[in-house]
């Protein structure tokens, strides 16, 4: 009897070998059949406050080469790095030197070893690009205003000095936003900041070092660029700001054919729809954002699902009328925003419906780092939006210090990553779920979206998405209860349940082609 046992054991020894082996291989990863295009799922990293590899509190390079693995096994295959250059400040805004690295973060060797890691994972690197504006410190605006200094009260003459035409000059205080060049009677423009003086980004000279650092960056492997305030570059002429970024994006196409841009424009839809004249991928998905916008304002049960699912197909409709290929870049929040988890009131459900509602959007999601975890922010001040990834409750390996002027004992209402890696039920799970469910239905990002208002409600959504000959259907339900959803219509015709996205996995339960109970605040595939 014994050889009997020690037989099926042996069996099922041999059989979780087996499969271990086809795991390692690939056979059941999520990203096995990935389409490898720019729709990709991006994760926003404040390299400053994300894991120190070096112990020195400050968060860096190889720390963030560290937990690619992390990355990509939560499921994005992408990463967006807050600006990574030297400057004179913590957040790297105010760039001194577009051709080299913060040496806070590590060396150029350090970044070029992430960028390839990157890419050994299929995983993507965009960086942010601050071209509205340099530091004050920098050698373009020290040498432009050393110049102005020379000239007292007579005329620029560029041929003398290209730099003082780099920037927005005038000798007269043309607003609050414009500041004196100390020793002189000149006055510089600078829209955010004293020490932020706005480049003119019609000079030809300076469209000449555009190219010259994009070249730069290009060369080190990078995929792309966050565009930093596109809607500011000009604030009295929206056409200039858009040729700016068109101009840029068709240069770096032609070093790199799969070249990705995002644009930072913080407006209404009309006036990002216009951006889309560009003729430029992306812009971040501002008004569905934030406190107002109806991811989450869905997600509390405080708007219409009928309502939410027409809102994702006006988006479609609207910038997609400007620019047919278009790609979307919805996001819930960022680095200068109060963070998701406060706007919901850290509730963890509805924490869960707003990241699996921003999963089943067109384009590519952005998410802010600890966003899968819940991480919430404290006050308004931007240090604290940006605070340091809680890696463990008990080690405090990697963990960096937060920056200065940020609450220093922030207490977070949600456990770590790794207590949450050990949770079935957390939130980073239901990431990982809702991200495994958007890579293995390629349609989601890249479908065009189809209301089914007949079987919608306050409630219960359903939308289609169609993309290369293949169709999904995605049904929400927003509300705290149980909802019925008829799926015996001819819409539905041959179509099987092929997902379901819920709290806490609880039962969805299929009665075949009649109709399929989807349990509170869950959302569930059909292909």
């Amino acid at each position: 009897m014994k050889k009997v046992y020690l037989l099926i054991i042996l069996v099922f020894l041999l059989l979780g070998i087996g499969l271990w082996g086809l795991y390692e291989e690939g056979i059941f990863k999520a990203d096995q059949d990935i389409v490898d295009d720019n729709y990709r799922n991006y994760y926003e990293i404040f390299v400053r406050s994300f894991y120190d590899s070096d112990n020195d509190g400050i968060g860096d390079f190889n720390g963030v080469a560290k937990k690619l693995d992390y990355i990509r096994d939560t499921g994005f295959n992408g990463i967006w790095l807050m600006p990574i250059m030297p400057s004179t400040t913590y957040h790297k805004y105010d760039v001194t030197d577009y051709e080299a690295v913060s040496d806070e973060y590590g060396t150029m060797e350090d970044f070029e070893n992430l960028v390839k890691k990157c890419h050994k994972n299929k995983i993507r690197i965009i960086i942010d690009m601050v071209f509205n504006h340099t530091s004050s410190k920098h050698e373009w605006f020290v040498k432009a205003t050393d110049y102005l200094r020379t000239i007292g009260d007579g005329e620029i003459d560029e041929s003398k000095c290209p730099y003082a035409g780099y920037y927005h000059f005038s000798k007269k205080k043309e607003s609050d936003a414009w500041y004196n060049v100390k020793g002189t009677n000149w006055y510089y423009e600078g829209s955010f900041w004293s020490e932020m003086p706005d480049l003119d980004v019609s000079n030809e000279n300076v469209k000449k070092e555009f190219e010259k650092i994009s070249d730069f960056w290009i060369k080190k492997g990078v995929d792309g660029f966050r565009m930093d305030a596109a809607l500011h570059y000009d604030d009295k002429n929206q056409e200039i700001n858009k040729k700016t970024l068109s101009d840029i994006y068709e240069y770096c196409r032609k070093q790199n054919p799969d070249f990705y841009m995002v644009s930072e424009v913080w407006a209404g839809k009309s006036v990002i729809a216009s951006y889309y004249e560009s003729k430029t991928p992306s812009m971040f998905n501002f008004p569905d954002s934030s406190t107002e916008g109806v991811i989450v304002k869905a997600a509390r049960g405080k708007y219409d699902a009928l309502k939410l699912i027409k809102s994702f197909a006006e988006d479609e409709k609207v910038y997609g009328e400007v620019y047919k290929d278009y790609i979307d870049a919805p996001f819930l929040t960022n680095h200068d925003q109060v963070r998701v988890a406060n706007n919901l009131m850290c509730n963890e459900d509805d924490l869960k419906m707003a990241a699996g509602i921003l999963m089943t959007m067109g384009g590519s999601p952005f998410v802010y780092y600890g966003e899968e975890v819940g991480m919430k922010s404290f006050g308004q001040n931007d240090e604290n939006k940006r605070l340091p990834m809680i890696w463990s409750d008990k080690d405090t390996k990697g963990i960096c210090n937060p920056p200065e002027n940020a609450e220093k004992n922030a207490k977070q209402s949600f456990p770590s990553v790794k207590e949450q890696e050990e949770n079935v039920n957390s939130i980073w799970n239901y990431y990982k779920r809702a991200l495994f469910m958007r890579n293995t239905n390629p349609e989601i990002a890249r479908g065009k979206f189809e209301v089914c208002e007949e079987l919608s409600d306050k409630d219960l959504a359903v939308a289609f998405k169609e993309w290369n000959g293949k169709k999904v259907a995605i049904c929400y339900n927003l509300s705290d209860k149980a909802k019925i959803l008829d799926i015996s219509s001819q819409k539905f015709a041959n179509m099987k349940m092929k997902f379901s996205l819920t709290l806490n996995f609880e039962d969805v339960v299929d009665m075949s082609d009649k109709s399929i109970t989807l349990p509170k605040q869950s959302i569930i595939i059909l292909r």
